[in-house]
């Protein structure tokens, strides 16, 4: 993976003395560029410590934001979910006694028809009788 031995990470180039020295004079009041002074750099800090406590605050905010909907939401599936399968019950109750009444009609029916069947078949045979035949 690593290729004319660099293993990919960017290396600083150390100053040497004299380099050193030729940016900065001690006691002068020449600044390396790119460098700050002192009260600078910790006014920096203060504020970049501000940024970044208000970024955490973001972030709670945001999670607890996140937290309550997952229970609000949680909450509201729950309730569906009973609501659902009460309904269901409801729904299987209300057929159940839908065909239960079917199955009481069709007896009442059944035993209506054989009392008819009876009445036919005694009709028949009393008309066998009379006319005399087998």
């Amino acid at each position: 993976m690593e290729s004319d031995g660099t293993n990919g990470t960017a290396k600083r180039m150390k100053l040497s003395e004299e380099d050193k020295e030729s940016m900065v004079e001690e006691g002068s009041g020449v600044l390396v560029p790119g460098e700050e002074t002192e009260p600078a750099t910790a006014s920096n800090s203060e504020q970049m410590e501000m940024e970044i406590a208000q970024i955490l605050e973001k972030i709670n905010s945001f999670t607890q934001m996140v937290s309550e909907l997952l229970e609000s939401g949680k909450s509201m599936l729950k309730e569906l979910s009973n609501d659902f399968e009460d309904r269901l019950i409801l729904i299987h109750k209300e057929q159940m006694e839908k065909w239960q009444e079917e199955i009481k009609e069709l007896r009442l029916l059944d035993a209506a028809n054989e009392e008819i069947d009876a009445v036919l078949h005694n009709a028949k045979y009393l008309l066998r009788n009379i006319h005399g035949g087998p």
